[in-house]
């Protein structure tokens, strides 16, 4: 019986160190257990084109991501709503965009000296990222380090990722920028399956 207990303690330890060896390379937490994904998005529930809606299709994909990674996510929460119309909004996003605004967001910043990569989304808002979007950006000198790994991703129902691609890299020369993932909005519910290949690209 001891000689059994003995072969089974050490078939486990051998398994429990394959485990720990056979994680990917992207794994989402440091050798101090700390998470180091940061998932960062903008989203909206309503008088979106195909809502209103119970979840926004952005989150749908941060959701997504979290569940993959196991990362943390950060909703950007605009200090002054944007209008429930929307063709309103549409016209509000486009009066940013022209004078390169800066939209306030409502609540406290993440860490993101915490974390060593960073998804950003957001839908795509006259082929952008929507102007607050911007504004995170602009508060975050600290992603702009190499020892930082910045992912786009977006929905949209035409634009696909849009320029945030080359709009990352001009506001954070120094970082990394990993290939982005784009999903019309009215697939965001469904997209599991194609968030979990296009992570698995990635080494997740």
């Amino acid at each position: 019986m001891k000689k059994l207990m003995k072969f089974i303690l050490a078939a486990v330890a051998a398994f429990g160190i394959f485990a720990l060896a056979s994680q990917p390379a992207n794994a989402a937490t440091n050798k101090d257990g700390k998470n180091k994904v940061l998932i960062v998005y903008f989203s909206r529930t309503k008088e979106v084109y195909n809502g209103p809606l119970k979840v926004g299709n952005t989150k749908r994909i941060a959701d997504d991501i979290q569940k993959r990674t196991g990362g943390t996510e950060y909703e950007i929460v605009p200090k002054k709503p944007y209008p429930n119309s929307y063709n309103k909004t549409t016209q509000v996003a486009r009066r940013e965009q022209q004078n390169n605004a800066r939209p306030a967001i409502k609540n406290k910043l993440p860490n993101v000296k915490k974390y060593s990569t960073v998804f950003i989304g957001s839908p795509i808002w006259w082929s952008q990222y929507p102007m607050i979007i911007r504004t995170f950006m602009d508060k975050e000198p600290a992603l702009n380090s190499s020892s930082k790994t910045i992912i786009p991703f977006t929905t949209a129902e035409g634009s696909g990722l849009g320029n945030t691609a080359s709009t990352i890299k001009k506001a954070f020369p120094k970082a990394k920028t990993q290939k982005g993932f784009t999903v019309r909005g009215s697939q965001a519910a469904s997209a599991q399956g194609k968030v979990n290949r296009w992570l698995k690209s990635l080494g997740y």
